[in-house]
């Protein structure tokens, strides 16, 4: 398939993304238009929500879509996968993930054996049941994009080979039992979070139904590939180069995010104990561009910016205790998300 030239060709490829798995997703557009987002600016992606809502159905469609379910590539000697699906469970352990080293009795010598994390794109389903410490297996390979096994690192992104490795986690927010909330170290490691919930209309219940009903297999199953993984890697290098960003784009991003710490802003303590670091400020501009080239534009605007400004930071934000409580007192399961947005729109306000 050609790789892509301009950010036209971007804007086609990612729109007949949406388009495919619009088709086998319904009234899940915008969700899966913030996928592409991140999957162009190069970021994990945390869906949250409750089961059966299709969180784990638009990983594995855009997986199809790119190829990645039958790939199978070595790399140097290194083998990987193109889609890997792990399910994080209580017992789950990090070499379980990464791999390990395993004794050789001919050689006599300990060799790696090379884990699922060896992979193109990585879906870690339910990772808030796995213990603290398997976790934690993640944060070098989603920060560095690489991984140590014993005494020696091996990559996991090989841009000029078209090797690019994204993660893609899940978790339900409303069942505690038997979970482990991420810290917020890896939290900031996930370029968006996305909060995926019910159909919003009748019409997109009855739509759902009608596609299920004469199947007895997953739509996503019918989808064909549309782009290879060497496409995203150079798409991803169209939209850091060719998207520009103004001056008054960076101090636009630059006062919110300073906005968000109460040390800076004092109304922001009203809403927030702890603000957002200088990653989320990078987080921000990375989806901004994307945001703008989904929009055919090769510049940010400050639109762009409040586009995406909900999903990147929602996860990064540290809520005031008591202002949570109450919050709590009127709407449970949602007080922790109203009041990161109502302190944003305040921020937001603020800054303009």
């Amino acid at each position: 398939m050609d790789e892509p030239r301009d950010l036209d060709d971007v804007r086609r490829i990612a729109e007949e993304i949406l388009e495919k798995l619009g088709r086998v997703i319904i009234g899940l557009k915008g969700e899966i238009r913030l996928v592409l987002l991140s999957m162009l600016s190069n970021g994990h992606v945390l869906l949250e929500g409750v089961p059966g809502i299709a969180k784990t159905t638009i990983v594995r469609g855009v997986a199809r879509l790119l190829g990645l379910t039958e790939l199978e590539v070595e790399i140097s000697g290194i083998p990987y996968r193109g889609f890997a699906r792990i399910q994080f469970t209580p017992d789950l352990l990090p070499s379980d993930i990464t791999g390990s080293l395993v004794f050789n009795p001919s050689t006599r010598l300990f060799e790696p054996r090379f884990g699922p994390i060896f992979t193109y794109m990585l879906l870690a389903d339910e990772i808030n049941r796995a213990v603290p410490r398997t976790q934690s297996a993640l944060l070098q390979a989603m920060q560095e994009k690489q991984v140590t096994i014993g005494d020696k690192t091996y990559p996991l992104e090989i841009r000029d080979k078209g090797k690019f490795f994204l993660v893609f986690a899940t978790q339900n927010p409303v069942e505690q039992e038997g979970t482990y909330p991420l810290p917020e170290a890896q939290l900031d490691r996930f370029l968006v979070r996305i909060l995926v919930g019910y159909p919003e209309s009748l019409e997109a219940e009855k739509s759902i139904l009608k596609l299920h009903s004469r199947r007895l297999h997953e739509p996503i199953e019918e989808l064909d590939r549309v782009a290879s993984p060497e496409w995203l890697v150079q798409a991803q290098n169209i939209v850091a180069v060719s998207v520009e960003e103004t001056e008054e784009t960076l101090d636009y991003i630059a006062r919110i995010i300073r906005a968000t710490r109460p040390e800076v802003f004092e109304p922001a303590g009203e809403y927030f104990e702890l603000g957002a670091s200088p990653r989320a400020g990078i987080a921000l501009l990375r989806a901004a561009k994307a945001h703008a080239a989904f929009r055919g534009k090769n510049i940010v605007e400050p639109t762009d910016v409040d586009a995406v400004l909900f999903p990147v930071l929602n996860h990064r934000l540290i809520p005031r205790m008591e202002k949570l409580v109450e919050y709590e007192e009127k709407v449970r399961y949602n007080a922790r998300i109203k009041l990161i947005r109502d302190g944003l729109e305040l921020i937001k306000e603020t800054v303009v």
